[in-house]
């Protein structure tokens, strides 16, 4: 029973820490980098959606509950590295910002990649880059605060508050739109 329990605490985890950093680091880059003018301009709003678009809401939030179940699933063949080994949630966020931002397997903005194959400017690879390490830094905190006070009844009452919070925040912009 008690391998059941860490396996859904763990899912818990990963998800609510992904999906409050992910929604922190897009407020950030929202109002510091002001993405609602940059995916306005001719260069990036052929590929991305304006940020007033009714999913660019709901994946901002709601759908992200979705993206934490599956970064969960991915390292979970390794999360005794990350939650038990020193320095494991470094080595954690280090790959996760090898792969999913310096390193990815297609040509992104930011990437290896794509400073080779696209014809995006250098200065809008790299606008990326501040909210992609405010989001590491921040996921990567909330599972060290997890992994440290996770087992207590409060952590897990406020995550559960918070996702609803901003599940719902979610979903009413979808709808509102």
């Amino acid at each position: 029973m008690e391998k059941k329990e860490n396996l859904v605490r763990y899912f818990w985890q990963i998800t609510y820490a992904h999906t409050i950093a992910y929604f922190i680091a897009g407020i950030f880059a929202l109002a510091v980098i002001n993405y609602r003018d940059l995916f306005a301009t001719e260069i990036i709003s052929s590929f991305m959606l304006s940020v007033d678009e009714p999913i660019v809401a709901l994946g901002g939030t709601f759908l992200q509950i979705f993206r934490g179940i599956i970064i969960a699933l991915i390292i979970l063949p390794l999360r005794k590295v990350f939650f038990e080994e020193k320095n494991g949630l470094i080595k954690l966020g280090i790959i996760v910002l090898g792969f999913s931002l310096l390193s990815t397997i297609g040509p992104t903005m930011g990437s290896f990649e794509g400073y080779i194959y696209t014809k995006i400017p250098a200065i809008y690879q790299i606008l990326g880059y501040p909210e992609a390490i405010i989001y590491i830094l921040l996921f990567i905190g909330l599972l060290s605060f997890s992994k440290r006070y996770g087992h207590k009844k409060i952590v897990t009452i406020i995550s559960i508050i918070i996702m609803a919070l901003l599940g719902s925040m979610g979903i009413m912009g979808y709808l509102m739109a």
